[in-house]
């Protein structure tokens, strides 16, 4: 037998942020993002000696083992450790060597929500093999537990929840590890319109999401009003997001992008750089109305809104740059797994 899933990687439209605490704990957040054909692979084969193997194929690099019930969280693939150590913990899975194998479509710290996206398809895989009893909610709070609780990562809560439910939605976020998520149901032209005008733009660059993570968790906890009032006006974007999408209003998307680009800045150091600012003015200047830093800014993927055919001037003028522009199609399903 073998085991697979695969979990789709998002695109945040607005919002972004507010699902980090302790802003979501005192404020409550709100989020609007969209899941795309990028995805977060696993596979786990069942092996007939008592050898652990794990590799991450994308990363090139690969760990053996002989079977323990709990594997060193040591900086080398911690993120598929971190899941069999609480799987094994947790459900107590028979002894019995395997080889977890991954592969992510995007780089690591690019702001699509890699990490937790490829802990989400590790654990559903792992679901499939053990026929473990977790819905959705069930799944992207395990994922969210592991990674902040287990392996002390500093992060939000919106990747694991658009991982296992997919598609496109309005995620509300509250103290108590309250989560609630809204599936939008946007007219499939509106959709498609959004799809064709909204470029994805790898920078060539990653940042480690972390560490400005927990300058913007320092700038609510120090009460600084000037991030905080950032997040409010961040979470008020996700609402007119929202309301653009449902009523096809699609000629404010760049505008609702842009002012969440001018506030997002405000938030912690480090989230925007004289490169991702000079490739943000090329691109409205080549006839995109706004756009994004995706994820938590620093380096990795950039989305411009470009209408009518304006995303073809975008490209050409984003060329000089060195990046690249990634193809993509939005997905309406979360986590899927199987067995062959």
């Amino acid at each position: 037998m073998i085991y697979r899933s695969k979990a789709p990687l998002r695109i945040g439209l607005a919002g972004g942020g507010t699902d980090v605490s302790p802003y979501s704990d005192l404020y409550g957040g709100a989020i609007l993002n969209a899941t795309i054909s990028l995805y977060a692979n696993a596979t786990i084969e069942p092996l007939a000696d008592n050898k652990i193997i794990i590799e991450a194929l994308d990363r090139n690099e690969k760990l053996e083992s002989d079977w323990v019930s709990a594997l060193p969280i040591d900086g080398t693939l911690d993120l598929l450790k971190g899941v069999y150590n609480r799987i094994q913990k947790d459900y107590g899975a028979r002894q019995q060597g395997f080889r977890l194998s991954t592969f992510v479509d995007a780089p690591a710290g690019s702001g699509l929500g890699t990490s937790s996206t490829l802990v989400v398809a590790i654990i559903g895989a792992f679901s499939e093999m053990l026929r473990l009893p977790l819905g959705e909610y069930d799944m992207a709070h395990y994922a969210y537990d592991i990674e902040r609780n287990d392996l002390k990562l500093a992060g939000g809560r919106q990747d694991q929840y658009a991982a296992t439910f997919g598609g496109v939605n309005f995620m509300e976020f509250y103290a108590d590890d309250k989560v609630i998520v809204n599936p939008l149901r946007v007219k499939e032209e509106h959709l498609f319109e959004l799809e064709n005008n909204l470029v994805l733009y790898y920078t060539s660059t990653s940042r480690e999401s972390a560490e400005i993570i927990k300058k913007q968790s320092k700038n609510v906890t120090d009460n600084k009003e000037k991030s905080i009032e950032a997040m409010h006006q961040l979470k008020q974007q996700a609402q007119r997001m929202k309301e653009a999408l449902l009523k096809g209003k699609l000629n404010e998307i760049g505008e609702i992008l842009d002012y969440g680009f001018q506030q997002k800045r405000q938030m912690a150091e480090g989230i925007s750089n004289p490169l991702m600012e000079e490739i943000y003015e090329s691109a409205k200047k080549a006839g995109a109305t706004g756009g994004k830093i995706s994820g938590a800014g620093g380096g990795g993927f950039m989305i411009f809104y470009c209408p009518g055919n304006t995303k073809y001037n975008v490209k050409a003028a984003l060329e000089k740059f060195g990046g690249q522009s990634r193809n993509y199609l939005f997905t309406q399903h979360g986590l899927k797994t199987w067995t062959i």
